[in-house]
């Protein structure tokens, strides 16, 4: 039975991208040649600010990296490498870790396999509602144990789950000091990570200092090495543009910059490593009594419109319809689109869906004209309105009658999640890099993620059968899943898309979203 999401983990899973779990990252190319700086600060701008830096709450997840370590960390091409585990195994139900020797806490206190599955359980406890931490952890209840004298942690879960290593092992570990005071977490940190937070300011910068014992990083990697930066200091910085305008003066390190800032920045000596993404993610509402219930009429909407056109409009040029709901990278990604999605004449299908269309006159059934509400929020994207537009002239070429609206995003999730007033959304895609984060909006009850109603049978059958196997092994069964919901017109991704984490006299490897290894940071004179 999956968790209920809170409201925390909602806002953020509809307004950006969850967190990037696992996938493909990649190694930052720069014409950087100039000698290592020993202990140095490198500046890192952010786009918005942390008013809590608890690794399981919605904000501090997200810096989780630079003071927690997780028993297993991911390599720039996705693979898995140690952590606080030296080895671990794992089934559908099922995982085992085996903690390394010799690790400490911030405090100095040894780190313990009964510590590690103290953190699971608190992070892992439904009474507490942690947004940051479920949305990582496995939606499926689970139960921790440890032997400390062997030093392993294990973890069982209540139904099948085929991505426990990927989750369970990706948790941020807080210590025993950080759960027995976890409101001082806000401030300050209690992990085995690399850095400990040393400087909070309300809005920014922020600061972490290296721990010079650290010694048990991704695949080993330790503090002692060469041009491994002292302090990590994090601005709020919510602009692109002035973000990129700091990096080419210098006046910032590292930032992630998307959108046609990113012109600017080429040529000019930074780091770069690309970010796969995936732009908008089109819903039909289908609950009873909406017109698009019809599956019929969705997979006539959806061959109407041109996705090359669409793409161009959400990335403002030249882009590529989206082959997939997960960005390139993604656990099971793959090319599903052009293969499942409605290819029928357009007007063909609705005639055979019983709507027909005098000289001029609107597109009617039984009488009733065509209509939809096609919504979206500019606060989700600065070219989902555009997007949506197009979408709207050309159902509107074919007879419908389109009532196009652009919402605030209080205003939007009202609409989806609480008046359900709407035939059509046009959204930003929560981003998952396993294809498990995508079920709640796919399939249950349309009380809680699944917002437009999304009921496909061989959706859920195929999921269920994939949550029985173990990793990856299942990945063409959930790409089957993928391409019954494509063929049925339950939703549409858009565009593939870029971004770029850039640094200035640095350098650096990111996983999958561009999240920075903290112990990857070089800087350069």
């Amino acid at each position: 039975m999956f968790r209920r999401t809170p409201p925390a983990a909602l806002a953020a899973a509809l307004t950006a991208s969850a967190l990037a779990l696992s996938g493909c990252g990649g190694v930052a190319t720069s014409s950087t040649t100039t000698p290592l700086v020993h202990r140095g600060t490198v500046r890192i701008a952010e786009s918005s600010e942390t008013p809590s830096f608890d690794p399981y709450s919605a904000f501090g997840a997200s810096q989780a990296r630079y003071a927690y370590d997780s028993l297993v960390n991911l390599a720039p091409d996705g693979a898995l490498v140690t952590g606080l585990a030296s080895s671990w195994h794992a089934t559908a139900t099922e995982a085992a870790f085996t903690l390394r020797p010799g690790i400490t806490c911030s405090d100095g206190t040894a780190l313990t396999a009964s510590a590690v599955a103290r953190s699971l359980t608190y992070a892992g406890d439904p009474d507490k509602q942690l947004a940051g931490a479920l949305t990582v952890l496995p939606n499926v209840p689970f139960t921790a144990s440890a032997d400390d004298g062997t030093g392993t942690v294990s973890v069982r879960a209540a139904t099948p789950f085929p991505f426990l290593t990927r989750t369970i092992g990706l948790l941020p570990i807080v210590c025993p000091a950080g759960l027995g005071r976890p409101r001082a977490l806000e401030r300050s940190s209690q992990g085995t990570g690399p850095y400990v937070l040393t400087r909070y300011t309300p809005g920014g910068p922020y600061e972490f200092t290296v721990r010079d014992d650290y010694a048990w990083g991704p695949a080993g990697a330790t503090a002692s090495e060469p041009g491994l930066p002292e302090h990590i200091e994090i601005s709020v910085v919510p602009q692109a543009s002035t973000a990129a305008n700091l990096l080419i003066t210098g006046a910032i390190d590292i930032a992630h910059v998307s959108g046609p800032d990113r012109a600017r920045l080429t040529g000019r000596g930074l780091a770069t490593t690309d970010v796969a993404t995936v732009i908008g993610l089109t819903f039909f509402n289908q609950r009873d009594g909406r017109v698009l219930a019809d599956r019929a009429l969705r997979r006539a909407l959806v061959s109407a419109l041109d996705r090359q056109g669409l793409a161009n409009v959400a990335v403002g040029g030249t882009g590529s319809p989206a082959t997939d709901f997960g960005a390139e990278g993604a656990v099971c990604h793959t090319d599903l689109a052009d293969a499942n999605l409605p290819a029928r004449n357009a007007t063909e299908a609705l005639r055979a869906a019983g709507w027909t269309r005098t000289a001029g006159g609107p597109l009617t059934k039984d009488g009733q004209p065509l209509r939809l509400r096609l919504i979206t929020s500019p606060d989700l994207g600065p070219t989902l309105a555009s997007v949506a537009e197009l979408m709207a002239r050309e159902w509107t070429a074919l007879g419908a009658e389109v009532d196009l609206v652009s919402e605030s995003l209080p205003a939007l999730v009202n609409a989806m999640y609480e008046t359900a007033d709407f035939d059509v959304v046009v959204g930003s895609t929560p981003g998952f890099a396993l294809p498990t984060g995508f079920i709640p909006f796919f399939s249950g009850p349309s009380q809680g993620l699944n917002f437009a109603g999304v009921d496909n049978p061989e959706y859920d059958t195929l999921v269920a059968q994939a949550l029985r196997k173990t990793g990856t092994t299942g990945c063409g069964t959930w790409n089957r899943a993928a391409a019954a919901l494509l063929r049925s017109a339950d939703a549409l991704p858009i565009a593939e898309g870029r971004s770029s984490v850039y640094g200035y006299r640095t350098t650096f490897t990111t996983t999958f979203g561009g999240q920075l290894v903290p112990t990857s940071i070089r800087l350069h004179q």
